[in-house]
């Protein structure tokens, strides 16, 4: 998964100014406490960042990869 990606599914799932604000404030306890944009700048994968994301805020499953799923799966 890209950056780019990344920022695509968290404005669909929690709008852009929400969605911003969960990366900047929202602590995750899977990413080691930190938030997913703390995680981001220390190098971890977006992937795993979105995921932790998802599992912390009870995303369901199936808008996990956004409006077009097929397309996000390949990362």
């Amino acid at each position: 998964m890209r950056d780019s990606e990344f920022w695509e599914l968290v404005d669909d799932e929690f709008g852009a100014a929400g969605g911003r604000a969960l990366v900047r404030d929202h602590v995750l306890l899977a990413l080691g406490n930190r938030t997913a944009q703390e995680a981001m700048e220390a190098g971890e994968p977006v992937r795993e960042i979105w995921f932790a994301l998802c599992d912390s805020l009870d995303v369901p499953r199936e808008r996990r990869w956004g409006k077009d799923e097929k397309e996000h799966r390949r990362g």
